[in-house]
């Protein structure tokens, strides 16, 4: 198998039906145009065997039912063998697996848990919320496989729903004053802490939310930290990547749309999970001065937005932030 590309899905039965849909048609496209190599030289893919493992955290919207009909009759059936199937076109064999969880691992785990059934030799991690334009996956992969003595992870250009206006997918590592800046000074708009670079360049992370590498890499670092249930999981990863001499490449011909946050449910969630994980990072990775100035730092942000929600009469901001500055209280 030259290609495992792995899913995560948790109640997100349409957009993981999507998401299904765009890579099959991506991959079965009969005609894998050659691509400019980092030199500018043209490649090739080459890739003829792929597989796609879906695994669910334990779903209670449809999913799993959409995943065992979508495996069973929406694709053209060869061959089945329990939650497996393989097809055959253009000379390509594809094979499509479902690992069903009976609670929710979270990402990280869950990840995991998929990388476990993986053959391929290159791993293609994807959110259930992206969608594949045109040959963006061959593309990926024959960059990828090009360039792997300059690169060992590639994350790929992530595009909002018009497909037009390019995501933030890219970053520099939380040191403090990029913290203070995403924190404070809009580092995001400003393009201060996260961009998108419109030229194939060397970054410190990509997002988790499309990005490939090999498995013997991805295992050799021990995959992602497990303790973090959800964000932040990327950068600690391509930060231990960056400890041991590995590189990660922005290649931006590839190109996916992300609806950004479809997947996590709430607004709220995704900010005391990016708390928690910041107070993580920095316990694990930083000395004590630099974790309790974080903590500051997390700490007067939340009481300000709090503040904020108490003057406007803001209950989004009351309950997100009192939540978010308890965080800090605990760790």
């Amino acid at each position: 198998m030259d290609l495992s590309i792995i899913i995560i899905s948790f109640n997100t039965k349409e957009l993981t039906e999507k998401c299904l849909g765009t890579i099959f048609e991506s991959l079965n496209s009969s005609v894998i145009p050659a691509k400019a190599g980092i030199h500018g030289s043209p490649i090739k893919s080459g890739m003829t065997n792929f597989e796609v493992i879906v695994l669910d955290n334990n779903s209670s919207d449809g999913s799993v039912e959409m995943l065992e009909r979508w495996s069973s009759g929406e694709i053209e059936k060869l061959r089945s063998r329990g939650g497996e199937i393989e097809l055959s076109r253009n000379g390509n064999k594809i094979s499509f697996k479902t690992i069903f969880l009976k609670e929710n691992l979270g990402f990280s785990r869950g990840n995991n848990e998929a990388v476990k059934s993986a053959t391929g030799k290159y791993l293609l991690f994807l959110n259930s919320d992206t969608e594949v334009l045109d040959d963006a996956i061959s593309s990926l992969y024959s960059f990828f496989t090009s360039t792997q003595n300059s690169f060992q992870f590639v994350g790929a250009k992530l595009l909002e729903k018009d497909r037009t206006t390019s995501q933030p997918s890219a970053g520099h590592f939380y040191t403090l004053p990029v913290v203070f800046a995403s924190l404070y000074l809009r580092g995001d708009y400003y393009g201060l802490t996260r961009f998108s670079p419109t030229t194939i360049k060397k970054v410190d992370w990509v997002s988790g939310a499309c990005f490939m590498c090999t498995k013997e890499n991805f295992e050799k670092l021990g995959g992602f930290d497990e303790k973090i249930f959800m964000y932040m999981e990327e950068i600690d990863l391509f930060y231990r990547a960056c400890k041991n001499g590995l590189n990660v490449g922005f290649y931006p011909a590839s190109q996916f749309i992300h609806l950004e946050g479809s997947s996590s449910g709430d607004r709220t969630n995704p900010i005391l999970r990016v708390y928690s994980g910041f107070l993580y990072f920095y316990k694990k990775h930083h000395s004590m001065l630099q974790f309790t100035t974080l903590r500051s730092m997390l700490q007067l942000k939340a009481v300000v937005a709090f503040a904020i929600g108490i003057i406007i009469n803001n209950s989004y901001l009351k309950r997100t932030y009192g939540e978010a500055f308890k965080i800090t209280t605990r760790n």
